[in-house]
């Protein structure tokens, strides 16, 4: 049913669009003058049924889930679910929609196929009436958006603010999403620092997050300090950057510069198609074609090279952030006003000359906003170096060595079945508030650079 009122609401938009868009066209042929267009006045009735029954909808099936669920645990029969804690009311309840789903396993209780059927039931009924609230709703808000179709009325304005509510709504929404990400993870982080030194976690050269299972159980006494970790992801960032700066910027000169328009159609979208391609494949082609071999290759000159290398990781997400930095510095030399362009060439320089003493350092600071966060993007990268790079924190610059990083870590710490009151789940939330932090912080340069030398042209 969910699929019928949205198929609805769809309906009810364009009809509220035509509608009022052709009684303007009356009231236009009629001689009046209308203040707007007719088709503000269609995109009016349009947005006065697409919003508050597209709000009406999602609250519904927000709210549906839990309300069937309370009603059917309600009306289970007494003493059903005595001596059951919430993991057991929750198993119970689980089981029942399985029923409801026609997975049965076993012989369930008589009850259970009862509330199964009450369950399916409930279903049905809120389904068939969703559907019934948004063909009146819809109906109601078409009626009211048709009998405002007048010459004098304002349908610009109207539609005017609708948008900008949607996108205040939307500002407010990516604003209390941060604040929630900040607050969480500050949570989390402060009960960490509760069960381990805030000194020991900024300086401890050792990271090992076990902890004992037992009281009697040794070498498990867990060490959480972040340097070895924070080590490596730096490793793997610098290992991607060299190779993803040269490249970037060097296709993004060519291609900006001295590429014919021809060969740029053909070799733009090529590139781009690099910033589209899945992290997952990026990490397969690390861990199946770069590392074995680079490994070959270092034996075959006789160098020790880990099965899981920095060079790896690093290289192939090095590939991955070509495209960004190449699209940054492309957008930042075209922003260049071409009378400058023409003003250097005019006094003889050479498109070299005037590549690199008029256009890239008049283009510098989106350059270097976008490299800045092209390493904000290496840092946070997660499934090329869970793929690619080592798990064993070690402190060393040794890009050949196995490595582990921020993110691998935190993707281990949560994985498993680990209480979540013990340091070990929590040193996820601390290394993902330093990685907030880090980024944080490079972005907030990024941005204090690009404001510092930016250059103003008439």
């Amino acid at each position: 049913m969910t699929g019928l009122a949205f198929l609805l609401l769809i309906i009810a938009t364009i009809a509220g669009y035509l509608l009022n868009r052709i009684a303007a066209r009356t009231v236009r042929d009629r001689g009046e003058r209308l203040h707007s267009m007719t088709s503000y006045h269609g995109l009016f009735s349009a947005l006065m049924v697409l919003v508050p029954v597209l709000t009406a909808i999602l609250l519904w099936l927000v709210l549906q889930g839990p309300v069937i669920d309370a009603i059917t645990m309600g009306n289970l029969p007494p003493g059903a679910l005595e001596g059951l804690g919430q993991g057991g009311t929750q198993l119970v309840l689980a089981e029942i929609k399985s029923i409801s789903l026609g997975q049965i396993f076993g012989t369930p209780e008589d009850w259970k196929l009862a509330a199964a059927e009450h369950y399916t039931a409930l279903k049905a009924t809120a389904g068939w009436m969703l559907v019934i609230v948004v063909a009146l709703l819809s109906l109601a808000i078409i009626a009211f958006a048709r009998s405002k179709v007048t010459a004098a009325f304002r349908a610009r304005q109207g539609v005017e603010k609708i948008v900008n509510g949607l996108m205040i709504f939307c500002s407010v929404v990516a604003i209390l999403t941060t604040v929630g990400i900040v607050i969480s993870l500050s949570y989390e982080t402060l009960r960490f620092f509760e069960k381990v030194p805030l000194t020991e976690f900024l300086f401890g050269t050792n990271w090992e997050p076990q902890i004992p299972l037992r009281e009697d159980q040794i070498a498990a006494e867990g060490a959480f300090g972040w340097l070895p970790v924070i080590l490596g992801t730096i490793v793997i960032t610098v290992v991607a950057l060299v190779v993803a700066v040269p490249v970037g910027l060097f296709s993004a000169i060519y291609l900006n510069e001295f590429a014919p328009p021809r060969l740029r159609s053909v070799i733009k979208p090529m590139l781009e198609i690099l910033a589209g391609v899945p992290t997952v494949v990026y990490g397969f082609f690390a861990i199946l074609v770069i590392a074995p071999a680079i490994r070959s290759f270092g034996q075959s000159i006789g160098i020790d090279v880990a099965p899981n290398t920095a060079l790896a990781a690093g290289g192939v997400m090095g590939i991955m952030l070509i495209p960004f930095i190449s699209s940054f510095t492309d957008d930042a030399l075209s922003a260049v006003p071409r009378a400058l362009r023409d003003g250097a060439l005019g006094l003889g320089s050479t498109r070299g000359e005037m590549m690199t003493t008029v256009l890239f350092p008049a283009a510098l600071p989106g350059i270097v906003g976008g490299v800045l966060l092209a390493v904000s993007r290496a840092i946070g990268e997660t499934m090329i170096v869970v793929m690619a790079a080592g798990l064993i924190a070690k402190m060393t610059i040794n890009p050949l060595d196995s490595v582990t990083t921020v993110t691998v870590q935190i993707v281990t710490l949560l994985i498993g079945d680990t209480s979540f009151d013990n340091p070990k789940t929590l040193a996820a939330f601390a290394l993902g508030m330093m990685l907030f932090l880090v980024t944080l912080m490079i972005n907030i340069l990024a941005l204090r650079i690009v404001r510092k030398y930016r250059e103003a042209y008439d």
